[in-house]
């Protein structure tokens, strides 16, 4: 078990990506503490499949758009389980609005959730990770960061920010132990891409060389290996499974 003994914080944890990622750490090893917005029945669910496979969990409801509640969630988090070893920055949303109708409040909303949000989540567990003498920090971008698309222009300039933020604070971890990195998930079957409708799952699954969308677990296995014993020289990196969606 990679994880064993370890502790893992996931933002945005009841479902999607985040889900797929507490349940993978928990299966790896690690204790996992995860919250949700307004997702308590899917947020126990998790714990109970956690708690099955013998390990501890924990979960609460944070806006991840509220620092306040950001370090709220960081101190529960640390009174239930215990100090965090491994943060999966995964708390994210979506506004599709063309450019020219983007409101200040969508836009606001939109980096709160993914760059402050994200950013304070890091900074709540950073001290610890330096004083233990390491830890992993694993921010969710998205390769649309990388491509851009239309209609999501908020969406793609926070998404490009995680991965500006991750670079930056490599350099700054990198020497205390501390292993910062992303993940650009390509298109991903989850709650959300399901309101999209079955006409675009078919074009953009058409599109792709292997020709379907990916599950969460796969983006889950990457985050286990930047978590693990197989991380320990990515620093800084993005690592992107996408289907072929983005080669580089």
């Amino acid at each position: 078990m990679s994880l064993a003994g370890k502790i893992a914080y996931v933002t945005g944890g009841s479902r999607g990506i985040g889900r797929a990622s507490a349940l993978a750490f928990a299966e790896a090893g690690a204790d996992v503490a995860l919250c949700h917005y307004q997702d308590e029945a899917e947020g126990k669910a998790v714990v109970a499949a956690i708690e099955a496979m013998g390990r501890r969990a924990f979960q609460m409801e944070a806006d991840m758009g509220e620092v306040a509640r950001v370090k709220a969630f960081a101190a529960a988090a640390e009174a239930a389980l215990g100090p965090c070893d491994i943060l999966l920055n995964n708390a994210g949303i979506n506004i599709r609005t063309p450019f020219g109708e983007v409101s200040e409040a969508e836009f606001d909303r939109m980096f709160d959730i993914h760059m402050k949000g994200m950013f304070f989540m890091a900074q709540a567990v950073y001290p610890g990770m330096v004083a233990r003498g390491g830890g992993r920090i694993i921010n969710i971008s998205s390769q649309l960061a990388i491509k851009g698309s239309a209609g999501i222009v908020a969406y793609c300039a926070a998404k490009g920010g995680i991965l500006s933020f991750t670079r930056a604070l490599a350099f700054e971890a990198g020497p205390h132990g501390v292993l910062v990195n992303a993940i650009a998930p390509g298109p991903i079957e989850t709650d959300l891409t399901a309101r999209r409708g079955p006409e675009w799952k078919a074009r953009i699954s058409a599109s792709l060389p292997l020709g379907r969308l990916g599950f969460p677990e796969e983006i889950a296995a990457t985050a286990v290996l930047l978590a693990g014993p197989g991380g320990t020289y990515y620093c800084g990196a993005c690592l992107s499974p996408n289907g072929g969606d983005i080669m580089h």
